[in-house]
This record gives structure tokens, sequence and C-alpha cells, in this order.
């Protein structure tokens, strides 16, 4: 029997131990919680790489990142163009990469990266026909999904698409795509100086015959990545394959339009979206250019009934007149075999306020480099001018060293070199991004619906384009 002298000193021992308890629990758990900070890790797999994105996104090394990959593909010349690069990568004299490339070959690929699970984020760029089954059973099995654009080619992969995400808060995975489009810097300027009311007024509205935003690209089956021709695999040519025009790159130009105008607002493309027009049309390829980007001297079969008189005609161009929460926009491109001499893809972006137009060219008077350009409505000029240069003292501060020049028609923004990096180095502020994201353990609401909105607008301009 315990009397109450006993119990009072038990009682004691045992909150003391208690306590010391607790204490030694909350110190394990602090340890704990620091180190699944600092040993944050990403184990990278790279399935079946088609398309030389899934290379640009390894020109860079990542703290965050193992630089031991593992490789999944079909043995052939697209696995061997991505070696090649990453070796390239590996062997420069400034600045070398240090990957190290596992790679297993055969036509059991996929399911043997399912099977292995060997990494916890998987890298896609290559066929977009597959990529939505790709992204689908990655995101089954587990894995974080880090993917090259576009992630659905038409309705039926939309609707897959939006089950992956389904899946993916389910297991509690990260699916995101490649947006480089957000890192050039005349991009970023423009939609920072769209927020400055002063300068740039509030967004139009706009009508279909004068959107209030335009974007406008125009890209080529023949270039140079990183110094070296492109050899395209022959797939590419084919638009079941990799899509039409409207899927493709249009992405891109969609994605612009919500971010630069809507990254504060939700979008939820059932009630937000609404397709008015799409139209697509083809370019016409010769033999010997088909030859010049692919290596191959004959069309492969499942481009047969594209070709007439030899010609392979390829529908890699569109157009869509659509309204983004009641503001008109247009986006359109358009795809060349090669370009001029000393001239390469080219951009050109007008968003319309009530104050002024803020636009992108990028044609022969910009030297075929983008530049933007401010041109306000009639008004009194000094005063705007006064205004103009204090909203971009502000923005200095983030972008020091800009600078306004001007013309007949209001501003040129003079942007400095160092700014002006180039499209294979934004691969690495999207990796960045990401690596942010998958910290965080979750990716921003935001993101998650634009993502989805954006290929149900891709999607669904097609589907109104081939109806037409």
């Amino acid at each position: 029997m315990f009397s109450a002298h006993h119990f009072k000193n038990y009682s004691r021992r045992n909150k003391t131990f208690v306590g010391l308890c607790l204490l030694f629990m909350v110190g394990i758990g602090c340890k704990n919680e620091g180190k699944k900070t600092t040993e944050f890790e990403v184990k990278l797999v790279t399935l079946d790489p088609g398309h030389f994105h899934a290379a640009l996104v390894q020109k860079s090394m990542y703290k965050e990142i193992n630089p031991l990959v593992h490789v999944y593909a079909p043995d052939g010349a697209e696995l061997n163009a991505y070696l090649k690069l990453i070796e390239k990568y590996n062997t420069r004299a400034e600045d070398p990469t240090k990957w190290q490339e596992e790679v297993y070959k055969g036509e059991n690929y996929l399911q043997k990266m399912l099977d292995e699970k060997k990494g916890n984020v998987v890298m896609l760029a290559g066929n977009n026909q597959k990529k939505t089954e790709y992204i689908r059973k990655s995101v089954d099995a587990g894995f974080n999904v880090l993917s090259d654009k576009p992630m659905a080619i038409d309705t039926k992969g939309f609707q897959d698409l939006e089950q992956a995400f389904e899946v993916a808060d389910k297991n509690k995975v990260l699916l995101y795509d490649i947006m480089t489009e957000r890192y050039e810097i005349t991009n970023m300027l423009q939609k920072e100086l769209s927020l400055q009311q002063d300068v740039f007024g509030t967004l139009e509205k706009g009508t279909v015959d004068h959107p209030a935003i335009t974007k406008e690209s125009v890209h080529h089956f023949f270039k140079y990545v990183s110094g070296s021709p492109l050899i395209r695999p022959q797939w590419y040519f084919d638009v079941n394959q990799e899509g039409n025009g409207l899927v493709d790159v249009t992405t891109h130009l969609v994605d612009m339009i919500q971010w630069e105008c809507f990254s504060d607002q939700h979008i939820d493309y059932k009630t937000d979206v609404n397709m008015l027009s799409a139209k697509r049309w083809a370019t016409a390829i010769t033999p010997s250019q088909f030859k010049k980007s692919t290596a191959a001297v004959v069309y492969p079969a499942y481009l047969k009934p594209a070709i007439k008189d030899s010609i392979l005609n390829v529908y890699s161009n569109g157009e869509m007149n659509y309204t983004l929460k009641g503001v008109h926009a247009k986006v359109s491109v358009i795809w060349n075999f090669e370009a001029p001499e000393g001239t390469g893809d080219t951009h050109y972006s007008v968003m319309r306020g009530t104050k002024a137009s803020l636009i992108i060219k990028q044609g022969k008077a910009q030297q075929y480099k983008p530049t933007l350009y401010i041109e306000p409505q009639k008004t009194d000029l000094k005063a705007y001018e006064s205004l103009l240069k204090i909203c971009l003292g502000k923005i200095a501060k983030t972008y020091p060293g800009l600078e306004l020049k001007a013309n007949k028609n209001g501003w040129e923004v003079i942007i400095p070199e160092k700014y002006k990096v180039g499209h294979e180095a934004h691969f690495a502020e999207v990796t960045k991004k990401y690596l942010g994201f998958l910290k965080e353990g979750k990716l921003p609401e935001w993101e998650k619906k634009a993502l989805l909105s954006k290929y149900y607008t891709t999607t669904k301009a097609l589907e109104l384009a081939l109806k037409n």
C-alpha cells in the first residue's frame, strides 16, 4: 500500500520523468525537422528523352539534385542525342557539369522504371502522344513529375491530365510543366510595368478585332542548339505525335497571358475561359528539308496521309481568339522551316492598358532581339514621363540598370545585357522554382488552377479548329 507521502514523491518523480521524456522527444523532433530540410534530395529519373529539352534541364547542376541520373528509354537516335548533349555539358571548358547517367535500354523501359523506382522525380520531354500516359503512370507510382510542354495535345489528353492531378494530390506528389518564357527579361518587365497603374492604367477588355492581349510567335523546324545543328526525330513532323501547332508552342503563349494578367486570381477554366474562334494551317516541307532536319532520306509510313506530290504538310500553325475572365485575347503561332541568316525564333506581344500599351517586338528593326516598348495613350507626355521614371525607378530596385530611350511613339526600355541570358538558361530557372515547390511539399493553388486552365484552352482551340 502506498502512503500519501509515497504517492506524493512518486507523483513528483513521475512528472519529472515525463518532462524529461518530452524534452528528449522535442529535441529529437527538432533534429529530424532540421534533417528533413538539410537532407532534401532529388533523385532524377529521365524517361524516354526524345526532345532536347530533357538535356537542357541538366545544362546546370543543382545542390538539391543527386548527380546520378537514371535513364529509361528505348535504344536509338533520340537516346543517343540526349546522352551526347549531357556529355557535352560534362566536358565543356567553362563550369562543366558532373552528371552520371545510368541508362536502361529496352522496349519495357516504362515498366522497368515503375518497378525499380530508383528516383523520386521523373523528367519528361519527348513524344507528346505518349506523354500523358507517362504522367499518369508516374504519379500513380508515387513519382513527382517535371514535364516539358505540352502535357496534353487533345481533349482526351486533357481529361487524362485532370485525373492525373487528382491522383497526384492523393499521392502527395507534385506535377509541374516547364514554362521558360516566364523567365525571359522582356516578359518579366512587361508584367512588372502592367502592375504600375500610374503608367499602365488597368487592363482593357478589348474586342475580337482589337484584343486587349496579343501573343504571336514564329518558330523554325531547323535550328542550332548549344552550338550544334538540331536533328529532330521524324515523329516531330507528325501532329498525332507532336501535336498540332494550336496545342504545342501556344502552351507558352496562353501561360504568359494567364501569368501576366491574372497571377493574383484563381482561374477556373469552366467559367473563365470562352473560346470564340480557332483555325489551323499547314507548313509545306520538301523532301530535302525533311532530310536536313531529321537526317532521314525517306518519309516514314505514318506521315503518308500528310504527303501530297512529295510535299509534307504539317499543321504546325494556328490562331485562337478567346476571352479569359472577360478579357479578349489572341494567340497565334507560325512555323517556318529555317530562319534567315542571323535571325531566329521571334516573339510579338501586346498588353493594352487604359493609359498605355506595353509592346514586345523582335523583328528586323530590333536586330531580332526582343525589345520592350511603352506607348502611352494621348496624354500630357511631360507629366506621364515623370510618372514613368518614378515607376521604372521602383522596378530598377529589382533590376538595376534599366533606362528609357524616347522614340516617336513613346519609349523603349533599355535593358542591361546581363539580364539577357538566353532561352537555354531559363530551364535552370524553372527547375529551381520546381525544387522550391518540392521543398514546400505543395504547388501554389494558383499554379494548379492555371495549369489546368492552360491545357483546357489549347485543347479546346484545337477541338474548335477541327470542327471548322
